[in-house]
């Protein structure tokens, strides 16, 4: 499989983001979550490809831009449905699937079937969970920021705490990828980007 090279993916971003603000959002968050993935593979010797994780960092939010409308306005309200729409997105352009499961298989702790039927999400009901080590820790990384406005840096704290309002399930499944992953170090990347913590 032929893993795209940064500028190849930089370059989707720049092609489907609707405003250069949208674009700012999307794009600097993946870097971000490409940068606190890089830093727990690298500190826990984590057995996983790293060209693979990239390329799965930088474009698991590709589908958020299928959510702006022609004004530049995010739709919040759809917003679960994100993952789904880069997965389409990337499926149309021809990529292969190990690649676009990187956008419907981060949010959350993990989407599944029971999840899709007990909350009634606008989303086909299946399961959509972080399966292989890249997987899980794109989805894990993607945890420690947010693209709130102003965006900031989650502690696994802060995390924990946010997780815990959708059951005890999720709880543990993100407490059991914090003993396995551990924590990174976020305060470079404060510093580096200027956004603050939560």
């Amino acid at each position: 499989m032929r893993i795209p090279a940064d500028h190849e993916i930089r370059a989707l971003h720049e092609r489907y983001a609707p405003t250069q603000e949208a674009f700012e959002s999307v794009y600097t968050h993946c870097v971000i979550v490409c940068e606190v993935a890089e830093q727990l593979v690298e500190r826990g010797s984590l057995a996983v490809d790293v060209e693979l994780v990239r390329a799965g960092c930088l474009l698991h939010d590709i589908g958020v831009y299928r959510l702006y409308d022609s004004s530049g306005r995010l739709d919040h309200t759809r917003y679960i449905e994100h993952g789904l729409l880069g997965h389409e997105l990337l499926r149309e352009l021809g990529f292969p699937d190990t690649l676009c499961r990187f956008c419907s298989h981060h949010t959350g702790m993990g989407l599944t079937s029971d999840d899709v039927l007990r909350q009634a999400l606008p989303i086909p009901v299946a399961d959509y969970l972080a399966e292989s080590a890249e997987e899980q820790v794109v989805m894990y990384a993607d945890k420690f920021h947010s693209k709130a406005s102003p965006p900031v840096f989650l502690t696994a704290d802060a995390y924990a705490a946010r997780v815990r309002e959708f059951g005890a399930d999720k709880e543990a499944a993100f407490a059991s990828m914090r003993r396995r992953y551990g924590e990174p170090d976020l305060s470079a990347l404060r510093a580096a980007y200027g956004h603050g913590a939560a």
